[in-house]
């Protein structure tokens, strides 16, 4: 469906109406359309623009918590893991967790053991396992072996973070939702008790007007939470804190398995993360007092903690800032709560129900559909029971064993593209595609295709929502993908529908953002 064509079913009257398009805003959006709801969802930027794109790109089970004792978050983490470890097979991938254990080590193999047993557990399946010196070594020979005593193995899962929120859209979209990112909620709309009934839009790409009807409007605009709630007279409640990340190629940071250690700083647990072909360094915790409005960056302050971190845990690979490929930030939603140490503050989800109003906020992106459902679940009541349809309990992704057999059949190249792509979208791609473009951009594990088929079908506006979230070449590769803007022109601007001076807009604000917040420019020029 064109773009105009959405506008004009915006006129409709909806169930629900979901501000935000991050992966909370998504969840709740595609279990309001299985559970028979009429759902729009409403994005002011791009899909997954905000904290959504720019995650850890870890889906954990909450080992962290179980240290401190929230049982019940481990749990519920732990279950959502395995969901979607099955139900988004080949987005969302097991991944091995390495931790070395260090003479003088506050974290010794009987603590972190006794964990990881009731970790496993509640994953219904016992995969940690103890190692010495010599077979840790063996797994990662590049860690600094001066004092090492051992270490622990266990499983955890990682994922492309902007792809997943696209994923489940879509699924919204496919059982009947409606969704439009560039469109601006700049008023809440209210009925003579002042009840919260739907929102007057501004559609940031035509700069029309349009005012939307709803039983109830979902606030879930994650770090913007406040925004809304203040229509409300609401104080705010959101403490924005900010964690940084440093992008090192594969070669020059080589790593099978993720690791965790201590920063020698702060002891704060600091990882790297092999994903999508690059090493992956995070994270910081920080409060970010920039404005919103603004792209988040890393600081300098940022860029040498964590550059500390992997020196002296990696001593042998001398890895400075002009190693690093890319950079780039997310702003986490937090509740508020004074804490000094902003580590401290709790990342546990909240409802509010201000009169329609329904701000649902925190969390963590492993959760989603959880939190989704316990949203859907308090604001039922408040649904007349004509909006609400029968629901549809069939699973909306096909599973594990499906894309095994499927792969079987395809080849290796079908499972990464029905994972990130949808598991029907993954054989239409591969059949669409010619020869050239099945083939990897070097340096990534990205097809040219990809390119080809989010131009054409996922509502590109901008060059910066093609390649830093539809695939993720602006962290990719060096200089954004400069290089290789030639080539994508001539894939893309058909697909866009962009004249030469619209492209060459596109192009030059494109390289002025990488430059301004992904650049590893924001640390070397310091240095």
């Amino acid at each position: 469906m064109k773009r105009d064509q959405i506008l004009a079913e915006l006129k409709k009257p909806w169930d629900i109406i979901v501000v935000g398009g991050g992966i909370t805003g998504a969840g709740v959006f595609r279990e309001g359309a299985r559970a028979g709801l009429r759902c729009l969802l409403l994005e002011q930027r791009d899909f997954a623009w905000g904290t959504s794109s720019r995650s850890g790109k870890m889906v954990h089970g909450g080992l962290r918590y179980l240290g401190q004792g929230q049982i019940k978050t481990t749990w519920h983490s732990v279950r959502e893991r395995e969901k979607l470890l099955r139900d988004y097979a080949g987005m969302v991938e097991s991944m091995g967790f390495l931790v070395p254990y260090y003479e003088n080590d506050r974290l010794t193999p009987y603590l972190l053991g006794a964990g990881l047993t009731v970790y496993d557990l509640m994953a219904f399946r016992y995969d940690h396992c103890q190692l010495d010196a010599v077979n840790f070594g063996m797994q990662v020979p590049t860690m600094d072996s001066h004092g090492l005593t051992g270490g622990v193995r266990f499983r955890d899962a990682r994922t492309d973070d902007a792809r997943l929120v696209l994923r489940v859209i879509q699924e919204g979209e496919s059982l009947g939702g409606i969704a439009l990112n560039y469109v601006k909620v700049e008023e809440v709309c209210k009925d003579k008790t002042g009840r919260v009934q739907g929102a007057t839009l501004k559609d940031e790409v035509s700069k029309k007007n349009v005012e939307v009807r709803g039983q109830l409007v979902i606030n879930a605009t994650g770090v913007w939470a406040d925004e809304l709630r203040s229509q409300m007279s609401r104080s705010p409640r959101m403490r924005r804190l900010r964690g940084s990340h440093l992008i090192f190629s594969s070669w020059r940071f080589p790593l099978a398995q993720a690791v965790s250690f201590f920063h020698p700083a702060d002891n704060r647990s600091v990882y790297v993360l092999p994903w999508e072909g690059i090493t992956l360094v995070g994270t910081t915790d920080v409060d970010h007092e920039h404005s919103l409005a603004e792209e988040p960056c890393i600081s300098y302050s940022e860029g040498e903690y964590l550059l500390e971190g992997v020196r002296e845990n990696f001593p042998s690979l001398n890895l400075t800032a002009k190693d690093i490929i890319s950079t780039f930030s997310g702003v986490r939603p937090v509740i508020n709560t004074g804490k000094a140490n902003p580590s401290k503050e709790s990342r546990d989800h909240v409802i509010w129900n201000d009169n329609g109003l329904v701000t649902v906020t925190g969390g963590k992106m492993t959760t989603f559909s959880l939190l989704a459902r316990e949203t859907l679940a308090k604001v039922r009541k408040h649904i007349p029971t004509t909006g609400i349809g029968k629901r549809n309990s069939q699973p909306v992704s096909k599973g594990t064993d499906w894309l095994i057999s499927k792969t079987q059949q395809e080849g290796v190249a079908y499972q990464r593209l029905a994972g990130r792509y949808g598991y029907d979208n993954g054989t239409a791609m591969l059949q669409q595609a010619n020869e050239s473009e099945q083939e990897v951009i070097p340096g990534t594990n990205i097809m040219w295709t990809e390119l080809c088929w989010a131009a054409r079908y996922e509502r590109v506006v901008h060059l910066e929502d093609l390649l830093l979230r539809r695939v993720r070449l602006g962290l990719l590769v060096p200089n954004g993908g400069a290089d290789l803007l030639k080539q994508i022109r001539e894939i893309v601007q058909p697909e866009l529908g962009w004249g030469d001076q619209q492209w060459e807009h596109e192009a030059t604000h494109y390289l002025e953002l990488w430059r301004g917040a992904y650049s590893p420019g924001l640390i070397t020029s310091h240095s």
